[in-house]
């Protein structure tokens, strides 16, 4: 029997992915038989993590650097990818910017514009990058990384939330465009992860007491935690599911 999440000769772009839930998703990937590029703003970074991935999987990974904000640049980044594997099957758009942490009244126009930019329309350039020859062979995944954020209010992750419920309706959109062509668009929202993203939500025990005793599971989630979810979209075993959002966040949300 085939394995439904067996991803062997697949190409594989993860954005934000020399560390947390990013690397995650790459190892998890390559482990199932994918091909892997690391990208993040530091080559150097993404040379430490493809390494890794290829000491155990060896020519698995491949490194290219990336500035969400720089459009040449991502499309680079996709050139390259096609250079070493010959085409893109799944893409993980998952780098994203919060320069702004408080009430929306206190936020700069350029610190929101940075959000809306480097979190719905970066993930929009390289999307259109990909997108038309996955369509053309009729199969590809997208996975868009949002967060709970999207989903509900918050009083100081405000310009963030709002540009991952952007990403949520934007994934809703592709699904429709792309659907006919058998190219899927999902959405993960994972709660709070121990990653140096999130930082400032964990780091302080009060803080990280008052962000997980609502949650059933009652603690910070894992990379790892969130990595199968991105496996389960990119693989057969989702080959029905499009235009959806699965929460990973330890039943915060319920």
């Amino acid at each position: 029997m085939p394995n439904l999440f067996d991803l062997t000769g697949k190409v594989a772009i993860i954005t934000g992915s020399s560390r947390g839930i990013g690397k995650a998703i790459a190892e998890r990937m390559a482990e199932h038989g994918a091909k892997v590029v690391i990208s993040s703003r530091k080559q150097d970074a993404c040379d430490v993590v493809a390494a890794e991935i290829n000491a155990r999987h060896p020519g698995a990974a491949i490194a290219v650097a990336a500035n969400i904000s720089d459009k040449a640049g991502l499309q680079h980044l996709v050139d390259e990818t096609r250079r070493a594997f010959g085409q893109v099957d799944i893409l993980v758009c998952n780098a994203a910017s919060n320069p702004y942490y408080g009430p929306m009244d206190g936020i700069a126009d350029e610190q929101f514009r940075k959000v809306l930019d480097n979190n719905i329309i970066a993930n929009h350039w390289l999307i259109s990058m990909v997108a038309p020859e996955m369509r053309a062979r009729r199969a590809g995944s997208i996975v868009i990384i949002s967060s709970i954020g999207g989903i509900r209010g918050t009083a100081v992750l405000g310009a963030y939330g709002i540009s991952k419920a952007a990403d949520m309706a934007l994934a809703r959109n592709l699904a429709h465009e792309f659907g006919p062509d058998n190219v899927r668009v999902n959405c993960i929202a994972p709660g709070l992860i121990k990653t140096d993203f999130a930082r400032a939500l964990w780091e302080d025990p009060e803080m990280l007491k008052r962000s997980t005793q609502g949650a059933p599971l009652r603690r910070i989630g894992e990379p790892d935690e969130i990595a199968g979810a991105a496996v389960f979209l990119a693989s057969p075993a989702a080959a029905f599911m499009t235009g959806q959002t699965i929460v990973i966040d330890g039943g915060q949300t319920i």
